[in-house]
C-alpha cells in the first residue's frame, strides 16, 4: 500500500516523532556547504499546485533538487486545465510520465484523498481547501522544538493561535500537531472566526493571554474564503487582534512569534517582525525545506542521506 502524507490526523503520532527526526537530520544537511545528496536520483516529483503559492511552492521544488529527484511543476494558468481537462485527466496524464509522488495544492477540501485513488504515486498535501496543510505544521513543530532546544514532547507549553481560524488550514493542521504533541492550544478570534465545533479552548481576549503563552501564532485574514460581515470592519479587527507595538511588548523575553506567511502588515501585524528578537518567521521558511526533504525521503528514499 502506497504511504503517502496528507494531514497529521492520518499520519499519528509515531510517524510525527519520526518526521521530526528527519528534519532535524535534513536541516544539517542545508548547512553543508553543499546542501544536495544522491538520495533520491532517479526519482521524479510533480508540484500540482491549482492555487498560488510561493514558500509552499518554492520549498517543495528546492526540497526535492536537494535530494537529487526529477521535478515537474504544472503551471495551471497555461495548462489543459484551462481547456477544460478535468483533474483526474490530469493526473493520469502526469503519471503516465513516470510520476513517483504528487505534491497536491487545491482549493477544495479532500482533494489529495482523490488524487490518491488515481496513481500509484504517493501524494503529499500542500494545502486542500479549509482542511489541512500538514507539511506546514511539521514545520511550525519542528521551529518550536528547535527554537525551544526541547525534543518530541510538548507537554506544558501553550501556544496561542490568532486570527481567522475559520477558514485556516494551517490553523487546522497545527493545532493538531502542536496537540499530539502535547502543548496546550487556546484559539483567539471573533466568534464568526472560530469553526463552528471544535475540542481547542477560545477566547475573544487577545490582551488576556499574550503575555502568558509561549508561543504567538498569527494568522491573516482569509478573505478569498470568506463571505461578507464575518468580521469586524478592518480597524476594529486590528485593535482587537492585531500585533501592535503594545502586545508585542507584552510578549515573554522567551516566547516565540510565529506566522505562516504572507503577512498582511497593517491588519494582523502592525509591528516589524524583524525587529523583534522573539520572531520564528523567517526560521520557518528555512525549516520549511527541511520538513518537506523529511517527508519526500520518508516517503520515496530507499537508503540514507549521506553523500
Amino acid at each position: 500500500m502506497t504511504l503517502h502524507f496528507r494531514s497529521i490526523e492520518e499520519a499519528g503520532t509515531e510517524r510525527i516523532h519520526r518526521l521530526l527526526d528527519l528534519t532535524e537530520h535534513m536541516a544539517a544537511v542545508g548547512r553543508r556547504p553543499n546542501p544536495k545528496v544522491p538520495a533520491l536520483r532517479g526519482k521524479t516529483v510533480c508540484n500540482l499546485f491549482f492555487e498560488d503559492s510561493t514558500r509552499t511552492r518554492m520549498s517543495f521544488d528546492l526540497a526535492a533538487k536537494r535530494l537529487s529527484a526529477d521535478t515537474m511543476t504544472l503551471a495551471v494558468s497555461s495548462s489543459s486545465v484551462n481547456k477544460g481537462e478535468s483533474l483526474r485527466d490530469t493526473v493520469e496524464t502526469l503519471d503516465s510520465m513516470g510520476v513517483d509522488a504528487f505534491v497536491v495544492r487545491h482549493q477544495t477540501s479532500g482533494v489529495p484523498w482523490q488524487v490518491a485513488g488515481w496513481t500509484p504515486a504517493a501524494v503529499i498535501n500542500a494545502g486542500d481547501g479549509w482542511h489541512a496543510h500538514p507539511t506546514q505544521a511539521l514545520l511550525d513543530a519542528y521551529t518550536i522544538r528547535q527554537r525551544r532546544g526541547i525534543a518530541n514532547d510538548f507537554s506544558g507549553l501553550k501556544v496561542a493561535v490568532v486570527g481567522d481560524i475559520r477558514h485556516s488550514r494551517v490553523a487546522r493542521s497545527t493545532t493538531d500537531i502542536l496537540q499530539l504533541l502535547g502543548a496546550k492550544v487556546v484559539h483567539v478570534a471573533p466568534r464568526t472566526l472560530l469553526p463552528p465545533t471544535s475540542d481547542v479552548a477560545t477566547t475573544s481576549k487577545f490582551d488576556d493571554v499574550v503575555g502568558e503563552v509561549d508561543v504567538v501564532y498569527m494568522l491573516r485574514m482569509q478573505r478569498e474564503r470568506m463571505g461578507a460581515g464575518l468580521v469586524p470592519n478592518g480597524g476594529e479587527y486590528s485593535r482587537r487582534f492585531a500585533l501592535d507595538e503594545r502586545r508585542a511588548s507584552a510578549l515573554r523575553p522567551d516566547a516565540l512569534l510565529m506566522h505562516p506567511g504572507p503577512m498582511n502588515r497593517g491588519v494582523e501585524m502592525m509591528v516589524d517582525p524583524t525587529e523583534l528578537p522573539q520572531s520564528t518567521i523567517l526560521d520557518q521558511v528555512t525549516n520549511g525545506i527541511a520538513a518537506r526533504m523529511a517527508v519526500l525521503f520518508e516517503l520515496l528514499g530507499s537508503g540514507g542521506i549521506e553523500e
